[in-house]
């Protein structure tokens, strides 16, 4: 690890926010994290805690970084203190002008050569690039819940990121555990939600078309992309099940028939305007008690390290070149 990497900027705290901290303290590195609301930051030091405490069983990480990891986390309440830090990731709310104005008060404090990655999930990195002050330093870094224990990492170029901030963030991702993909194009959602959004607008389409309901549309998807999605994409499934000869026949038939629709579904723009925040506020395609959210965001996590479980037995990551991860084993 070189010393650029020693401390890493982190403004924002929501839910991926206290994941990335998580990530980053559990391997090493020092955080210096940003948000001005004194709950929130609250709030995100127990949640860390928690991920840092998976870390140690469930991954094999030394039971010291129970304790020791206080010692290289400072979280502050402006922005000033991130002039310290040799990289810099942005996880705010999915708002072009929130992101904006963060970005202008990151850029007023830290060098002319940090990186400034992005954290978000839609939006071009070339639009977050307009009107900045060093538009090559800008990139984008799309995490995964739970962040700490996915080994998912998507690392996009604008149109004007030059080369060293791509290398760095590479460098980085693989340094904590992750297998990032790198996304030369930008394009609105980049790879791994391009591909999501379709499905869900296709699922959607069959719920408001009457085809099945919610739950039969779940255990669908569930019983099928769950048995090869952990081990294979789609291109690799295909191969496996009948090749591209066979898909060509049966896709001519069912293409003109799946949605290309425009405008947001119905009903996805009706849930939107009752607020309905799933599992946040108990209201989305299902409704949810407060023991109910619990439960299935613990089932989450849990799931999530059965798959990295299975993802390092049958595509194990590389050693860590520079033998500094503080882990036993690799971590996720």
């Amino acid at each position: 690890m070189t010393q650029t990497f020693a401390r890493i900027g982190l403004a924002g705290l929501g839910l991926l926010g206290r994941g990335i901290a998580a990530c980053l303290l559990g391997h090493g590195f020092g955080v210096v994290a940003f948000t001005r609301h004194e709950a929130t930051h609250a709030a995100a030091r127990e949640s860390i805690a928690c991920a840092l405490a998976d870390l140690v069983d469930r991954a094999g990480f030394p039971a010291s970084l129970r304790r020791e990891w206080a010692d290289r986390y400072e979280p502050v309440q402006a922005v000033e203190p991130l002039a310290a830090c040799g990289f810099v990731v942005e996880s705010v709310t999915e708002d072009l002008q929130t992101k904006a104005r963060l970005f202008d008060q990151i850029e007023a404090v830290v060098g002319p050569e940090v990186p400034i990655a992005s954290n978000t999930s839609a939006i071009p990195v070339s639009r977050l690039q307009r009107d900045r002050r060093r538009p090559e330093r800008f990139l984008g870094m799309h995490w995964a819940e739970p962040a700490h224990a996915t080994r998912f990492l998507e690392i996009v170029r604008g149109e004007q990121t030059t080369d060293p901030p791509i290398a760095m963030a590479l460098a980085l991702a693989r340094r904590i555990g992750k297998e990032p993909s790198l996304v030369e194009h930008d394009v609105p959602a980049f790879v791994a939600n391009r591909l999501g959004y379709a499905m869900y607008r296709e699922a959607l389409n069959l719920l408001e078309q009457g085809i099945a309901d919610v739950e039969t549309i779940d255990r669908s998807f569930r019983n099928a992309a769950g048995l090869w999605a952990t081990i294979c994409g789609p291109f690799r499934w295909i191969d496996l099940t009948g090749g591209p000869a066979l898909y060509a026949k049966a896709m001519q038939g069912v293409l003109p028939t799946l949605s290309n629709a425009a405008e947001l579904p119905r009903r996805l723009r009706d849930l939107a305007a009752a607020d309905a925040r799933g599992i946040a506020n108990g209201r989305g395609f299902y409704q949810y008690t407060p023991e109910e959210a619990r439960r299935w965001k613990e089932l989450l996590r849990e799931h999530a390290w059965i798959v990295r479980d299975l993802m390092n037995r049958y595509f194990p990551l590389a050693d860590d070149p520079e033998g500094q991860d503080p882990g036993h084993q690799r971590a996720p």
